[in-house]
């Protein structure tokens, strides 16, 4: 899988991409195919807002491009709460194609 990490105004550094790739790996489980593995990494500069870490996560599989978008405290959080949205909808859609 061709994973791109962009963060976006800050540096990630090794132990949070490491994180990145082990929650990546979890999607790899449900889909053999991914084509490719997108993810950004934001910091919300709205001084109102707790939850300032925001991850987007989009993953392209043959035919289908799936997107999960997730904001809280620590990008820890915002990443694995989007993998699980990556994941519920990768299920979802190998059970529409198994049902073809």
């Amino acid at each position: 899988m061709n994973v791109k990490i962009h963060s976006i105004h800050f540096d990630t550094d090794v132990k949070l991409e490491k994180f990145i790739h082990e929650k990546l790996s979890k999607v790899e489980r449900f889909v053999n195919k991914v084509i490719d593995a997108e993810i950004y990494l934001k910091l919300d500069h709205n001084k109102s807002v707790v939850k300032d870490k925001i991850a987007e996560i989009k993953i392209k599989i043959p035919g289908k491009t799936v997107f999960a978008e997730e904001q809280s405290m620590m990008f820890e959080e915002s990443i694995e709460l989007a993998t699980d949205s990556i994941v519920r909808q990768l299920k979802k859609h190998k059970e529409k194609i198994q049902q073809l």
